[in-house]
């Protein structure tokens, strides 16, 4: 294992981000990222996956591999091997390096390595909506399933939209009369034809609900160097998030005009 500052290997850091939260190794997590502060403070991703691996050895392991901006309505096609993550080089590496299964989703689809990850990539492409309940984001809770956000914040967190569409989805979603028709190859080579809405363009405001989870204690944060991390469990974050929604259900959306 590499070591990098202060002697710490990235099993060090993943060790020190994980302890203390209740994820066992056979539990659930899901990691959202930008990763280049970390590279910076001398971490490599593949060592920090294969450290997030080892925490998980009777786990699971998930991270959006999401395509919004080059699977669109100009070039509907998708192939579950061959389309590269937008959401960063973490995202990628374990993309190609280490997952066994990738939902198969035009925009927003998830990678996942461990014991449940066909369970959590089945089924995401049945439906409209980017985030349904079946979705990977739909079932954490399920597993009581914990995020990681490495280099990023709540703002990164996916499964907010799955509730947004349960709550009111004709205001986060695009009428179902723009839906686009995709063609989506899985692994196998069987072509999926998804018809898939797509998110509205809206000013949202997720970091806001850590403030909640923060008084409550149900939010960890820290870094290494420069390279910020945090860490709840989904069905805190849930409850939050669906408290608010209840009240308006507009809740995600940024006060700031």
């Amino acid at each position: 294992m590499h070591k990098v500052g202060a002697a710490v290997t990235e099993k060090d850091a993943v060790r020190r981000i994980l302890d203390g939260f209740g994820l066992a190794s056979n539990g659930v997590l899901i990691v959202h990222s930008a990763f280049r502060h970390f590279s910076r403070y001398g971490f490599r991703a593949e060592a920090f996956i294969e450290a997030l691996m080892d925490e998980l050895s009777h786990g699971t392991l998930l991270m959006p591999v999401m395509t919004w901006r080059t699977v669109t309505i100009e070039n509907p096609k998708f192939d579950e091997l061959a389309t590269r993550s937008e959401t960063g080089v973490l995202s990628e590496i374990f993309r190609t390096k280490y997952a066994t299964t990738r939902s198969i989703h035009p925009t927003h689809s998830t990678a996942a390595w461990g014991r449940h990850s066909a369970f959590f990539t089945k089924d995401h492409q049945i439906g409209v909506t980017p985030c349904p309940p079946h979705s990977p984001f739909g079932k954490l809770c399920e597993f009581d399933g914990h995020i990681l956000m490495l280099g990023v914040g709540l703002e990164t967190c996916t499964a907010i939209h799955c509730w947004e569409e349960q709550v009111a989805p004709d205001y986060y979603i695009r009428p179902l009369s723009e839906a686009v028709i995709y063609d989506c190859r899985d692994r196998h080579g069987y072509v999926h034809r998804v018809r898939a809405r797509r998110h509205q363009r809206l000013n949202r405001d997720f970091p806001k609900f850590a403030a909640t989870l923060r008084q409550e204690g149900k939010y960890r944060e820290g870094a290494f160097g420069d390279g910020a991390w945090q860490q709840c469990r989904v069905v805190d974050l849930q409850e939050t998030v669906m408290a608010a929604l209840a009240k308006n259900p507009a809740a995600t959306v940024s006060d700031m005009v």
